[in-house]
């Protein structure tokens, strides 16, 4: 049975989408949450960011001019006007997008790193723009203490700052893998962890969008964007699952909550089939298809690359794995057009 360009659409959101469950996934394993790195994160999300990127400015904007020159109401100047007007178009819709995010969580600055020199040269602002695939340094020295620590009983005692609050450091995890039920009895940890998965959910909510407007006009397109996205949802699932781990002691807490995140992404290529299915004419393509190339320009400047600089900020792999996101999805489109 083969599927229309619709289905395979919401298929390959779908996928992209349960990517946050991979990443989430870490925590059924207290070995894998203790191989969490900076330098992986920052690897996988400059790939991420190098994949589309290429796509949004080679492949999605020349796109979005061939829709406003089919749709015969304007000439090929005109056309680039149209298309360059709807690309920065999209890129203020997720900017005011991130303003709704952050107005949500209005104390999401104060999870900023205890120690900001750590990321970057100067000292950051009191209301520093905390970004939502950002892990608090809490967590990274939870994960720090339990690879340097020997197994121990319930009932040993926490260091206070790996918490970074004394009144919650209690009773850690126990490293071995039937431990249940413990936890590091930081609620700001589980706070963080929800609050991230509601801004991730709604910035994946475009993600969703683009992904199934770009797979109705050439799926060779909407695929790569799909892998690219499912990169980047993974480091998203442990930014979300970790930290109400590490609150909780529940692992199915940290995995639902991390896998829902996902979901919006669905969500976003649901509302475009209904919208787009019976009125899906050029003018709106190359509308549409330039709103979306902004998103995903928009996504990768503010989230993205910021993000993996602050996880490598001697920048050993960050700017390498951007180049070699560009060179993959320009090495796939080649094999389409010459497969």
């Amino acid at each position: 049975m083969t599927l229309s360009r619709a289905e395979l659409g919401l298929v390959l959101v779908a996928a992209a989408g349960s990517a946050t469950g991979l990443g989430a996934a870490v925590v059924f394993s207290e070995r894998l949450v203790q191989l969490a790195s900076k330098k992986f994160l920052a690897g996988a999300l400059g790939l991420s960011a190098g994949v589309m990127l290429y796509v949004s400015f080679v492949e999605i904007l020349v796109k979005s001019q061939e829709g406003f020159m089919a749709s015969s109401a304007m000439g090929e100047s005109d056309a680039y006007m149209a298309a360059t007007g709807a690309l920065f178009a999209g890129m203020l819709f997720m900017a005011a997008l991130d303003v709704l995010v952050h107005r949500l969580d209005p104390n999401r600055a104060a999870h900023a790193a205890s120690d900001p020199a750590k990321y970057i040269a100067d000292e950051a602002p009191p209301n520093a723009h905390v970004h939502c695939h950002e892990i608090d340094e809490a967590v990274w020295d939870e994960i720090a203490r339990r690879k340097n620590s020997p197994p121990r009983g319930a009932g040993a005692p926490m260091p206070a700052e790996a918490a970074g609050d004394a009144e919650a450091a209690r009773a850690p995890l126990e490293v071995d893998e039937s431990t249940k039920g413990a936890s590091t009895s930081d609620p700001r940890l589980a706070d963080m962890g929800m609050m991230t998965a509601l801004a991730i959910g709604i910035h994946n909510f475009p993600e969703g969008l683009a992904t199934f407007v770009a797979t109705l006009d050439d799926p060779a397109v909407g695929a790569s964007l799909a892998i690219a996205i499912a990169i980047h949802n993974i480091p998203e699932g442990l930014c979300v699952s970790i930290p109400i781990y590490f609150a909780t002691g529940d692992r199915w807490k940290a995995f639902r909550w991390a896998l829902l995140s996902g979901v919006s992404e669905i969500v976003g290529a649901l509302l475009g089939w209904v919208i787009l299915k019976d009125h899906f004419d050029n003018l709106l393509y190359g509308i549409v298809f330039g709103m979306v190339g902004g998103m995903m320009i928009m996504i990768c400047l503010n989230e993205l690359i910021p993000t993996a600089h602050r996880y490598d900020p001697a920048d050993k792999v960050v700017t390498k794995s951007i180049v070699a996101g560009m060179a993959v999805m320009a090495a796939s489109l080649c094999l389409f057009v010459y497969g």
